[in-house]
C-alpha cells in the first residue's frame, strides 16, 4: 500500500494536492491525528478490501504533541504495511500573505493576540520536524493550482515503486533559487544570446537559441560535465533511498541558457530513469 502525508503552511495548497489525489483514486483524509496513523494502517490491513493508495493531510490544526514527536511516530510506523512518502508544500512568506488577503480565509493560527504574519511564521516552527522528514520538498510561491495539479501527478502518481522521480528546472538568479532545489549548476558563466537583439525574443525552447548555444564548445563542455557528475552520483541518491531529485539550472533571467540545458538535460536522461519531468519556473509565471 502507498501511503503520501501530505502537509506545509497553510496556503501552500494542501487542499489542492489532496483533491488531485482524491480525484486519482486515492483514500484521502484532511488532518488526521498523527498518533493514529498507525491505527489506519492496521484498520486497512484487517479489512476485506485492500486500499492501495491511501493521502493523508497533516496541518498545524493537528495535535501539538504529535507535531512535536513526528519523527519518532514515522520511524515507529510498520513499513511492512506501506510505501510512505512525505511530501511538504511552502511558498514565500510574502505569497502567502497575498494568499490568505485574497481569500479571506482564517489562518489556523491567528488569534486574538496572534495577527497572520506571526502566525505564518509560527506555523513554520510548528511544522518543521515534518518539512525535515520530507522526501519532497514543492516551493509553490509560482505555482497555479492547475501547475500543482499537474506536478503532483506526474511527480508523485505516476512514479512507480521506490524508483527516483527526477526534475529538471530552469531558474534566473535575479528572482532568487528555488527554495526545493536538491542540485544547483549555474550557468551565466555561458555566452548569453540576450545580448544578441535577434535572439533576444525567443527562449531555451526555441530553435535559433538552440542553434546557437550548440554551436559554443563551452556550451557543450558544461553539458558533458553536468552530465558526468549525475551520471556518477544520482544512482548513489537513489541507491541512499533518495525517491525525489530537483535538480536546479540557473541563469541570470531564466529565458535562454538555463532552459536550454534544462531541456537537453531532460531528453538525455529519458531513457535513465523511468520518471523524468522538465520545468521552466520563469517561463510559468
Amino acid at each position: 500500500m502507498k501511503l503520501v502525508v501530505i502537509s506545509g503552511r497553510s496556503g501552500s495548497g494542501k487542499s489542492t494536492a489532496l483533491d488531485l489525489l482524491e480525484d486519482l483514486g486515492f483514500y484521502c483524509i484532511d488532518n488526521l491525528p498523527v498518533g493514529l496513523l498507525q491505527n489506519l494502517l492496521d484498520q486497512i490491513q484487517s479489512g476485506s478490501s485492500q486500499m492501495q493508495s491511501v493521502a493523508v493531510s497533516i496541518d498545524a490544526r493537528n495535535i501539538q504533541s504529535d507535531l512535536a514527536n513526528f519523527s519518532q511516530i514515522m520511524n515507529h510506523l510498520d513499513r511492512k504495511q506501506c510505501q510512505l512518502e512525505i511530501i511538504y508544500l511552502d511558498a514565500h512568506t510574502d505569497t502567502l500573505l497575498t494568499r490568505f488577503s485574497a481569500t479571506r480565509r482564517k489562518h489556523p493560527l491567528t488569534g486574538p493576540d496572534v495577527p497572520l504574519l506571526e502566525a505564518i511564521d509560527r506555523e513554520k516552527s510548528v511544522l518543521q520536524h515534518i518539512a525535515d522528514m520530507a522526501d519532497l520538498t514543492v516551493d509553490t510561491t509560482h505555482l497555479s493550482m492547475h501547475q500543482l495539479r499537474s506536478l503532483i501527478k506526474e511527480r508523485v502518481v505516476q512514479k512507480q515503486g521506490s524508483e527516483m522521480s527526477l526534475l529538471f528546472e530552469s531558474f534566473g538568479f535575479k528572482h532568487g533559487i528555488p527554495n526545493d532545489s536538491d542540485l544547483v549548476f549555474d550557468v551565466r558563466c555561458l555566452a548569453n544570446p540576450y545580448w544578441d537583439p535577434a535572439l533576444r525574443q525567443y527562449t531555451g525552447q526555441d530553435a535559433p537559441i538552440q542553434a546557437f548555444l550548440e554551436g559554443d564548445d563551452h556550451v557543450n563542455t558544461m553539458f558533458e560535465d553536468i552530465d558526468a557528475f549525475l551520471t556518477k552520483w544520482l544512482p548513489q541518491f537513489e541507491a541512499n533511498n533518495r525517491t525525489y531529485m530537483t535538480v536546479s539550472i540557473g541563469c541570470t533571467g531564466g529565458q535562454h541558457r538555463s532552459v536550454y540545458m534544462a531541456e537537453r538535460l531532460f531528453n538525455a536522461y529519458q531513457d535513465k530513469f523511468s520518471n523524468v519531468q522538465v520545468r521552466h519556473r520563469e517561463l510559468n509565471l
